[in-house]
């Protein structure tokens, strides 16, 4: 019994501890005054005092109603989580990722203090980048050497591992930077973005919004890689009508490495495109459309998949340049794309001609499925003379120059799937362009959906049906004329021309033509 009455006191008098005393005549009691700890001052009540300090041991307790008053609650009042035990923190902290732990750290002095645990970090530390291997056999062996290792991390300075973490990671996102130095000489674009892509493990989403205001994200369903470009398609889920479509985004998701304790989480996201209703009614364009679908572009290089009749999308293609795709991928931010920075012009005033030649042209034309054309063309040139209408003139296949045309291979068409359908559009296709300078770096990089059209204005030498096939945009522009040969099952390359923005060749040479 006397144990049980001392409980009982004793969680009696820690809830009073909570309650101010007040004085005989209703008034507040100063804390000084009452004897007791932990009791806020100015806490008002109506009645006489309820409880003194020689009355803690009564069985009698009376307790007073308070009226008339508002209760305030007493600002001494402590934080529950000040009254939890370090190792139970510690043990929930032990939980978060990298990020999430560096995020609380800001909240308090004391989350302060014990995300910098050096037991906190070393684990993180090892899971992401991996034990170094021992030599030592298991059983008894490792006992010793778990208890060397919390040796170690204990004799570091507090915050070791948590700074070691930091410089390694910065470490390794510059290593990716590092090896973007290898240049294909023949594209004029880094060699590895591909195995990069795929080693940080990037892949891209679609946030769709209807005007309902409900969300729903869908995953890429595959990808396909050619030498300056990738192409993503997203063939799976239902998505909504198209009149109740409000917008959606296209967003590069980096995931977490291999074999971390995060591996299955979601990455840093990176703002690719975004789009709305204005937008897609506005740009939208009609490419092409087959018995089932209608394709509809979008700028810059998105294709939606527009069910024919039903007006609800099937499914989004998008076309990306390997030109600076890395950063646009890892350095940019869920609400702001990556911004690329501005170059230094390379000066010339010896040459009179310095931003008129020395270009190399490279073309490929490709769908999902394989690639039809690629074009190689160096030393392209242009005169004074074809500078005209704010557009730098290059001639890259002479219409009326036979020896220059060229002949390739296929149809052109470009393959969509649809979970179980299956079907291709005619004379659509996508289209890399990469532009290059006379230091043979990327000056005008495209990957766009094009689509052909047929070209009765313009008859040349070649029997066939001729085809034209254009692009523009605010950097410049091109037109490509084609003949499909029915006898030979093939198509000749009989015209191309390219034209740059003058605004864009004089901010890059500091010229004023």
């Amino acid at each position: 019994m006397s144990i049980g009455r001392g409980q009982l006191f004793r969680s009696f008098r820690e809830g009073l501890l909570r309650i101010s005393p007040c004085t005989e005549d209703g008034g507040p009691k100063c804390r000084e005054n009452s004897g007791l700890t932990g009791i806020s001052p100015g806490f008002d009540c109506a009645g006489p005092a309820a409880f003194t300090r020689n009355k803690w041991k009564k069985k009698a307790v009376k307790v007073w109603r308070y009226t008339g008053h508002a209760v305030t609650p007493p600002a001494c009042l402590h934080n529950p989580m000040d009254r939890m035990p370090p190792e139970i923190l510690l043990k929930i902290l032990s939980h978060l990722d990298a990020l999430s732990l560096f995020s609380i750290g800001l909240v308090n002095k004391q989350f302060y203090e014990m995300t910098h645990n050096n037991g906190l970090w070393h684990k993180i530390y090892f899971a992401q980048f991996g034990q170094s291997k021992t030599w030592m056999t298991k059983h008894e062996d490792e006992q010793v050497l778990e208890k060397l290792t919390a040796l170690v991390v204990r004799e570091q300075p507090e915050g070791h591992w948590r700074r070691l973490y930091f410089r390694t990671v910065a470490g390794y996102s510059d290593r990716w930077r590092q090896e973007l130095r290898d240049i294909n000489p023949f594209t004029g674009l880094p060699s590895q973005t591909e195995r990069l892509l795929r080693s940080q493990r990037v892949t891209w989403e679609i946030t769709v919004c209807d005007k309902r205001g409900y969300e729903a994200t869908f995953r890429q369903s595959r990808t396909f890689f050619s030498d300056s470009s990738v192409t993503v398609c997203w063939n799976n889920g239902l998505w909504p009508t198209f009149n109740r479509l409000s917008g959606f985004q296209l967003d590069c998701v980096k995931g977490e490495p291999l074999g971390s304790l995060n591996a299955n989480k979601t990455g840093w996201r990176s703002l690719m495109a975004k789009f709305d209703t204005d937008a897609i009614s506005k740009s939208g364009q009609v490419i092409g459309r087959d018995q089932l679908v209608t394709l509809i572009l979008l700028s810059p290089g998105v294709i939606l998949g527009v069910w024919r009749g039903r007006w609800s999308v099937a499914f989004v293609m998008a076309g990306f340049h390997h030109h600076r795709l890395l950063e646009r991928c890892l350095l940019g931010t869920a609400v702001c794309p990556y911004s690329v920075p501005e170059d230094k012009p390379p000066f010339d005033d010896a040459d009179p001609h310095y931003g008129l030649h020395g270009y190399t042209l490279r073309v490929v034309l490709h769908n999902t499925v394989s690639q039809m054309m690629a074009g190689h063309f160096p030393q392209l040139y242009c005169c004074r003379g074809l500078v005209h209408g704010g557009f730098i003139q290059l001639n890259v296949i002479d219409r009326e120059n036979e020896s220059q045309h060229s002949p390739f291979s296929g149809r052109i068409s470009l393959p969509w799937r649809w979970e179980a359908l299956e079907g291709a559009v005619e004379n659509c296709c996508m289209m890399n362009l990469t532009l290059m300078d006379e230091y043979h770096n990327p000056f005008w990089c495209v990957s766009t959906p094009v689509s052909m059209v047929m070209n009765m204005k313009e008859p040349s030498n070649y029997e066939g049906q001729h085809f034209i096939i254009k692009y523009q945009d605010a950097e410049g522009k091109m037109r490509m004329e084609l003949v499909w040969m029915e006898e030979q099952k093939q198509y000749f390359l009989i015209s191309l021309v390219v034209f740059i923005a003058t605004a864009i060749v004089n901010k890059h040479f500091a010229k004023s033509y």
